[in-house]
Formats: C-alpha cells, sequence, structure tokens
C-alpha cells in the first residue's frame, strides 16, 4: 500500500453479478492487496466499487481481472457509454432473471403438488426428480458456479448458502429415490425432498427478481436527473443560420438557441431575449425566475414561453447539471458509519451460519434418534436457506440512496453518506449573516461626505473595483457616472477592509478597526450618522486617508424573506443558532433582533469563525456551519457538517459536504428532518434483518421440535429469506412519501 497520495485517480466502477453483502466483502476484498491500490470500497446496493489508486503501479484491467476471478465483473468502459452499457446490462439480466424465475416456479409446481399431496403416485419419485433437476442444475447453475469461485479464494457469500442448502437437498433425495434399500434395511423411510430443493431455487430467484425491481425505483432520482438533459440543441452559426447538432458537439462559446417549452443543455449566460425558465428541478424552488441578459441559466433547466439565445460557459461534465448527478451518485454510493459495523458482520456471517448448520447437524445426529440423519439434514438445509445476508446487506445502503435520492430533488445536494447520517445530531447551528441570513445583494443606501469631491469619489471607486469583498460591488455598482483612476498600490487587508496609495497618499476603506489601526481620527459629525445607520441594521463603510475621515457609507443587505421562519423551525427542534458576522456590533444587533437569533457575535475575522467552532465542539455539541463565502471555507472545513449556499463561492461548495442551491435557510430544517428520517429508516431496517435471523436460524434448526414437533420446511425458509430482503428494500422506499 503506498503512502503518497499526490498522484492517485480516484474512480467508480458498476459490479456486475453481486447478490448480496457478502459478494461486496468479496469483491473488496480481492480488491484492496492489488499493489498500488490506496483504497477500495464496494457498495452493495448501487452495485459500485469506489476506488483510489496510483496509475503507475496499477489500472482498471488489473482490477477488473481481480473481481473476475472471484465471479464478478467490473464495467471499466468511459463513462459518457457507461451509463447506457450498465441499463442495457441491467435491463438484459433482469429479463433473463425474469425468464429464469418464471420456467423455475412453473416447474416446481407439479413437484411441490406431488410432494404434498400425491407421494404415492407411482413413479411420483422420478417425475419430481425429472421437474426438479432442469430446475436445480439449469436455472439455479449459477449459484453453483459462483460458490466454486467463492471456495477457490477460501471465501462464501450467499451464493454459498444457497449452493449447500438445495445442492444437498438434490443429492440426498436422487441418493434416497435410487438406493431405497439403504433406509428399508435400517427401518427407515427412503424419503426424498425435491420439493425444497426446486421451491428454494425458484423463491431465491424471485426474490432477486423482487429485489431488483425494488433497488431500481432507489435510484430514480439519478434517473430524472439523467433524462432532464436534451440530446441535441439548435447552433447559430456564425453567419446566423441554424444548425441542430448533438449535445456531445456543442463547445465553450457557442450560442445556442433555446426555444419555448424546451430544455436548456449546457450552463451558459443570456445573449439576447428573456422568457421564465423553471428550475425547481436544480433548486427545488416551483416559481419560475425571469432571465434576462446577462443573466445565468442552467443545464436541465426547462424554458417556458418566451425564447432567447446564451452563450456556452460550461458544457459536458463541467454542467452544474452534470456535477450535481456526479454528487449524487458518489453519495448513494458512499457508506454511512453504520454501514462499516454491518460490512463486518456480513463478511464472517456467511462462515458462522455454515458452522451452525454443521453443529445442528451433528446435534440431530446425537440426539435425534432413528430420524436424527434425515431431520439433521434438512435442519442444516433450511439454516442454510434462510440465512441469507441479503437483507442485512441492503439495510444501510438503500435507506441511503433514497435519502441522498429526495434530498437532490428538493435542492438539497449531499456530499457523503456520513453528512447524512450525521444531520439528525446537529444541536448547534452557526450562521454567517451575509448571503446567508441576507440576500447577499448589499446595495449602498447613502452616502455622507464631509468634503465632497470627485477626486476621492474618483479613489473610493478604483480601490472597491480591486476588492473582492462582497460590499464593495456595492460602492462600484453605486458609482455608475464616475470613471476610476490608476493607483498606484493596492493592499487587501482580511476582515478589515483595504488600503491604496496614489499620489503619494495613503488611503483607506473598511470598518473602525481599520481606521483606529491606522491612528485615523474619527470625525464626530460622521460618528454620529454611523451610529444612527447602524441602529437601522445598515453596514457602514469608512473612507479615508492618512490623516483624517473623508466619507461614511451606508449598505443595506435585505434579510431573505424564509430566514425567519427557517430560524423559528431550528428553534422548535432544540438547535442553537449562533450568527457570525465581520460587521459592525450594532448592525450586528439590529439583525440578531429581527431574526430572532439570541447569540451572535461581531467584527469576526474568518479565521476566528473556526475558531468560535471548536469552542462549541469542545462544549460536546454537533455544529453546523452555513456560509456562502469565500472567508467561510475554514470554519465549513472545521465543522461537523457543513453546508454551502448555492449562489456563493464555488470555494464554499467544494469544501462544504451539503450545498443548498436555491440558498434558502428553509432547506436546514429539511435536511435535519430527512436525516432524521433515513436513519430511523437504517435503525428499522438493521433491525428487521437482525431480529428475523435471530429468531429464523434457532427455529430452522430445529429448537421447537422438541417442545412442539414443530420442523421448518426448506420451502417456508426459502420464502422468508425472499420476503426479508424486498421488505427491508420497500421500507427504504417508504422514505420517499415522507413529509
Amino acid at each position: 500500500m503506498a503512502t503518497n497520495h499526490q498522484n492517485t485517480i480516484k474512480k467508480t466502477f458498476p459490479v456486475l453479478g453481486m447478490s448480496c453483502a457478502s459478494c461486496a466483502i468479496s469483491a473488496e476484498s480481492i480488491v484492496k492487496p492489488i499493489d498500488g491500490v490506496i483504497d477500495a470500497s464496494v457498495n452493495f446496493a448501487t452495485a459500485t466499487l469506489a476506488v483510489e489508486y496510483l496509475p503507475n503501479k496499477t489500472n482498471p484491467s488489473v482490477l477488473q481481472k481481480a473481481v473476475q476471478s472471484i465471479g464478478y465483473d467490473l464495467l471499466i468502459e468511459n463513462e459518457a457509454t457507461q451509463q447506457e452499457t450498465l441499463e442495457a446490462i441491467h435491463e438484459k439480466n433482469f429479463h433473463l432473471l425474469k425468464q429464469k424465475t418464471i420456467w423455475a416456479i412453473l416447474l416446481s409446481l407439479p413437484v411441490v403438488a406431488i410432494g404434498m399431496f400425491a407421494m404415492n403416485i407411482p413413479y411420483a419419485n422420478e417425475i419430481m426428480w425429472f421437474f426438479t433437476s432442469p430446475v436445480v442444475l439449469w436455472f439455479g447453475k449459477d449459484f453453483f458456479i459462483n460458490a466454486w469461485k467463492q471456495t477457490k479464494h477460501r471465501s462464501a457469500n450467499m451464493d454459498t448458502l444457497v449452493a449447500l442448502s438445495t445442492g444437498i437437498a438434490y443429492l440426498f433425495s436422487v441418493f434416497n429415490m435410487l438406493f431405497t434399500d439403504f433406509w428399508h434395511q435400517r427401518g427407515l423411510h427412503a424419503h426424498v425432498y425435491f420439493e425444497a430443493a426446486s421451491v428454494v431455487i425458484a423463491f431465491i430467484l424471485l426474490g432477486k427478481l423482487l429485489e431488483e425491481k425494488a433497488k431500481g425505483n432507489t435510484s430514480s432520482a439519478i434517473k430524472k436527473l439523467m433524462g432532464l438533459q436534451p440530446k441535441t440543441v439548435v447552433l447559430i452559426l456564425p453567419d446566423g443560420q441554424q444548425k441542430e447538432i448533438a449535445i456531445e458537439e456543442v463547445h465553450v462559446g457557442d450560442t445556442i438557441l433555446v426555444k419555448p417549452g424546451e430544455k436548456i443543455a449546457v450552463d451558459g449566460i443570456v445573449l439576447s431575449g428573456n422568457s421564465y425558465v423553471d428550475e425547481s428541478m436544480l433548486s427545488g424552488e416551483p416559481i419560475p425566475v425571469l432571465k434576462t441578459t446577462n443573466e445565468k441559466v442552467f443545464a436541465g433547466t426547462i424554458n417556458q414561453k418566451g425564447s432567447f439565445q446564451f452563450k456556452a460557459l460550461k458544457v459536458g461534465k463541467e454542467t452544474m447539471l452534470a456535477q450535481i448527478i456526479k454528487m449524487v451518485q458518489d453519495a448513494q454510493g458512499s457508506k454511512a458509519p453504520v454501514q462499516k459495523l454491518v460490512d463486518k458482520i456480513a463478511g464472517i456471517f456467511v462462515p458462522i451460519v455454515i458452522g451452525i448448520a454443521l453443529l445442528t447437524f451433528i446435534l440431530w445426529l446425537l440426539l435425534g434418534g432413528n430420524n436424527g440423519i434425515v431431520h439433521g439434514l434438512l435442519a442444516a438445509v433450511t439454516v442454510l436457506v434462510i440465512a441469507c445476508p441479503c437483507a442485512l446487506g441492503l439495510a444501510t445502503p438503500t435507506a441511503i440512496m433514497v435519502g441522498v435520492g429526495k434530498a437532490a430533488e428538493q435542492g438539497i445536494l449531499i456530499k457523503d453518506a456520513e453528512s447524512l447520517e450525521l444531520a439528525k445530531k446537529i444541536n448547534a447551528v452557526v450562521l454567517d449573516k451575509t448571503g446567508t441570513i441576507t440576500e447577499g445583494k448589499p446595495k449602498v443606501t447613502a452616502i455622507k461626505w464631509l468634503n465632497e469631491d470627485t477626486l476621492a469619489k474618483q479613489i473610493l471607486l478604483s480601490i472597491e473595483k480591486q476588492s473582492e469583498h462582497p460590499l464593495a460591488e456595492a460602492v462600484v455598482n453605486y458609482f455608475t457616472d464616475i470613471k476610476d483612476i490608476q493607483l498606484l498600490s493596492f493592499e487587501s487587508i482580511t476582515g478589515k477592509g483595504a488600503k491604496a496609495t496614489y499620489a503619494d497618499e495613503s488611503y483607506f476603506v473598511g470598518n473602525k478597526k481599520l481606521m483606529a489601526d491606522n491612528n485615523i481620527s474619527i470625525d464626530d459629525e460622521l460618528q454620529q450618522q454611523s451610529d444612527q445607520w447602524s441602529q437601522q441594521s445598515q453596514t457602514v463603510i469608512w473612507f479615508a486617508n492618512s490623516k483624517k475621515n473623508l466619507a461614511v457609507i451606508a449598505i443595506s443587505d435585505k434579510i431573505k424573506e424564509t430566514s425567519l421562519a427557517a430560524i423559528e423551525q431550528l428553534k422548535a427542534m432544540d438547535v442553537e443558532i449562533y450568527m457570525l458576522t465581520g460587521d459592525n456590533e450594532t448592525t450586528a444587533k439590529a439583525i440578531a433582533e429581527q431574526t430572532g437569533i439570541e447569540h451572535y457575535k461581531a467584527e469576526v475575522l474568518p479565521q476566528h469563525k473556526a475558531d468560535f467552532i471548536k469552542e462549541l465542539q469542545s462544549q460536546g455539541k454537533i455544529v453546523a456551519m452555513v456560509g456562502d463565502g469565500i472567508n467561510d471555507s475554514t470554519a465549513l472545513a472545521t465543522a461537523d457538517v457543513s453546508i454551502a449556499m448555492g449562489k456563493g463561492s464555488d470555494i464554499a461548495m467544494d469544501v462544504a459536504k451539503m450545498t443548498l442551491i436555491s440558498s434558502d435557510l428553509m432547506k436546514i430544517p429539511q435536511a435535519i428532518k430527512l436525516s432524521r428520517q433515513t436513519v430511523a429508516t437504517i435503525k428499522q431496517n438493521l433491525f428487521w434483518a437482525f431480529i428475523y435471523n435471530v429468531i429464523g436460524i434457532p427455529i430452522a434448526a430445529g429448537i421447537l421440535y422438541p417442545i412442539n414437533g414443530f420442523l421448518l420446511n426448506p420451502m417456508l425458509a426459502g420464502a422468508a429469506m425472499a420476503l426479508s430482503s424486498v421488505s427491508v428494500v420497500s421500507n427504504s422506499l417508504r422514505l420517499k412519501w415522507k413529509k
């Protein structure tokens, strides 16, 4: 295993042919030791291998050969064709499985009828053998082939259990049919159990068919998102002519025409025309958004009545839709912390079950009297049939898949299963002010000058043009009739403002702390005006030269309509709310009072936000940080659950584990509720998976026989096993319809 991870490649490959959680463990354990593999994780529910490897030491072909050696396969095609190939394979496999299941059931029906009601008809055993053989040896042959491949690698999975149980029942019945005298000479009746072998195969195939259908429904969110991309677009050529081309042929800079009712193909910016666009599948917001010149449009959104032309800015894998699909796929394929424990159990589950089956046979042989060998074999077969690890393997990942998919449909992007599981424990939420509680569209409402002159305005505009702070943009937008000038120098001072030089004089734009740090005297008249604006919850910026203040600027950023309701909901959920802002004390207090936030800190520098989160964590709190700017990235990385605003900076979204596409705070209580529902579903699934085996295995072994003479029929065990997997997946699907 390599330790230098600098030049590694991370990829996700579909795994074909897995039938249970133990299969996932087997595939994972065969890939992990390969030289050059840093980390590997196989998810049974999504049937994917997420692997990080060193390209100079290994490659996808090596990984594929390793996985093929134990009976599975790896799809290593490029991502563009992978999905289509995968769907075609799944469609073919589902059709084949359906045919196998139908034939297995049809051939098993006469076997059950004879075995249960007509054992004494002539040639009964031979007729049952005739119908059972194709079920076990043809429709069930994959179980035996895969079990043998596992055995060669000293491993075992569900196929091993099915092959052992049906194989023993079939061979034992064939022996009893051919050598009836062997038992008669010992005073016993030569029972045959062809119906057990054939029906178990039929039920397991039916269970797998239902499971495949149900698992297909868990990833419906991905299919919906993928269906949002049109196959073709109308390209506007340089001469003004229109040409229909495939979406793959679109390049950055191309001009594309969008007609009424059409889906937007790639991300871009409107050049001409205007229309309302339905962005609900990306943002979860039902109200269409008006798009005019210079407005951004996104792939997958639906144009309403108007038509417009836009320039392509992001195409292919770079579009927001493509990134959302990738993020949702990665999240659905990631493992929740609870899954790690389940994986360990699944890894030793099959060998333990085989051990219990052997012990059951031995105990029946020693204590079962005349029929000990027959009852022992039947009980061992029933133990092997009923103890399928499928339900255990599906319990967590199916719930995660549905939870992540549902979140995506509501405009909440979740990066990994861990943050979805952890969100339910959040008891402290730290909110940034600008762009999080407020709209993040600050506007200059007033400027008070001591001595107003054009040069001062030009210097102020020139400084703010070079600043990256969102408040600087408000000042730039205010001075539309002034031209900027060439500064001699410019320096950004984090958390305070900016300093610049023009004509041998220094100028400062920023907060009051910047003024104090540079010993600039505060004018009484400007101070009075500043206090008045601050009490009205407006942000105040000071402008000065090296000697005195020149002006004070009031900037207002409207509180979002939903912020108040979201904060009230979080408080009702016993979550403490904290607001951190670089703004002054008076403005921060006014915003806190308007939104009902009891805990707030003003004049906080970006590096101190992370320290504040650590302080809350040291008090035992599970902290969620919600921010939108570059200055929030350290705090986001420090928090237990990090939430970025979709309309914020790319860096914030890269760092955060969750992204609220619409930047609506109401999505936070929604995410916490969804986390609680998902974790509750996981617990229910695990309870049923465990309790099923805890109760089922002892009954299958014959624990009730001494009490009331009850011995579980292998056929019923097969039906119960199929039902357990389907019930777990169905319980996960219930998440879709919960509010």
